[in-house]
């Protein structure tokens, strides 16, 4: 199998599962996997010592912007939403129908961890700086996974927030952790969805649900998030020198690593809206890679054609590790632990590609401009 030829949907089924029943769906949001979106705790003492003093004029117009809340009135779904529905969602086949909701159930889980950590950062610290982003930032995640949940109802699939927020296991990162893996999250978000905007912005025919009209404006929220985590770096410039820098080379190459297994398990999605899954994945690198310069001092080399191996043994290593835990028993089990090395080991090739260097501009913030 190579990254070009879509997956066929019994591997599809293996790697993402079915969803019939509200019951489902809440499991598959808590469930915590390789792939699946996670929630984080951290290091709130640490966070509330953060000092934006040496990007204080550019801090203080993203407050105002902020403040400004341009998209307050974004997240309603006018009178033609439900009409999409009832004309679009018929016209589905069962298996796109399950590539779209694990779509939406990934994307409100991603969505949601973001509101809860920055929602608990904002409680935990004193900080008036660190307090005021976060809880602007909460207050955008809060609503993109509640305007998500609303569409996963019109399927009667809704979400359980407070249970999800409740039940699913927390992952402890330090915060440096949290301001490199945020920043990618917030940026590859934005790359996503501008993409696929942009996409049925020339092709209105492939849109097959409503949701995707308000991608723009609602991208451009996660834009300025990771705009926020650009500016906390940069002012602290020792997060981006020394053996930090290796520290980014991780969290770039796993960010694009589950983003590129993950859209591989969902080739009707794609297909439907007019892409190949490599070729928008690899889109989206590029766009990340490129708004990634305002921040970080080196770049992945995306093109380089052992990066691309590396990435199609991932795809092929995740539909064998499923079906080992598929055939279970002690064969599955070695079978799993195979696939489970051999990743590892795939992972540890993409660590050594040549990466790019890169010298930083005197102007952090960028304009959203893809």
């Amino acid at each position: 199998m190579s990254a070009t030829t879509p997956l066929d949907f019994d591997h599809v089924e293996l790697l993402i599962g079915a969803v019939q029943t509200a019951e489902e769906a809440n499991a598959k949001a808590v469930r915590n996997t390789v792939l699946s979106p996670r929630f984080y705790t951290t290091d709130f003492k640490a966070l509330d010592k953060l000092d934006v003093s040496p990007v204080r004029a550019e801090w203080d117009a993203m407050m105002k912007e902020y403040e400004g809340d341009n998209n307050h009135d974004h997240f309603q779904r006018d009178a033609a939403f439900a009409d999409e529905v009832r004309t679009l969602m018929p016209q589905l086949s069962p298996e796109m129908r399950q590539e779209f909701l694990d779509f939406l159930i990934s994307s409100l889980t991603s969505e949601f961890s973001g509101c809860i950590l920055y929602n608990e950062i904002r409680k935990n610290v004193s900080n008036p700086d660190i307090k005021q982003l976060m809880t602007y930032m909460a207050r955008d995640e809060s609503r993109h996974a509640g305007f998500i949940n609303q569409s996963l109802k019109d399927f009667e699939l809704g979400i359980d927030l407070g249970s999800l927020k409740r039940t699913k296991a927390y992952t402890f990162f330090k915060p440096k952790y949290i301001y490199y893996a945020t920043y990618l999250s917030e940026k590859i978000g934005y790359a996503r969805y501008i993409t696929i905007f942009r996409q049925l912005e020339r092709h209105p025919d492939k849109r097959f649900h409503p949701i995707f009209r308000w991608f723009e404006r609602w991208c451009n929220d996660e834009f300025r998030h990771g705009e926020s985590f650009a500016l906390l770096m940069r002012a602290h410039p020792e997060l981006l020198r020394g053996l930090n820098r290796w520290w980014i080379r991780f969290f770039i190459l796993a960010v694009y690593a589950t983003m590129y297994v993950r859209d591989h398990t969902r080739p009707l999605l794609h297909q439907t809206m007019g892409f190949e899954s490599t070729d928008y994945d690899y889109t989206v690198f590029r766009i990340t890679s490129e708004i990634a310069r305002q921040v970080f001092p080196i770049e992945v080399d995306i093109d380089h054609p052992t990066f691309r191996a590396c990435m199609t043994r991932l795809v092929e290593l995740s539909v064998g590790h499923a079906r080992a835990k598929e055939r279970g028993g002690l064969f599955g089990a070695l079978g799993q632990a195979s696939c489970a090395i051999r990743a590892v080991w795939t992972f540890a090739r993409l660590y050594f590609v040549p990466v790019k260097e890169n010298a930083l501009p005197a102007q952090v913030r960028v304009q959203a401009a893809w």
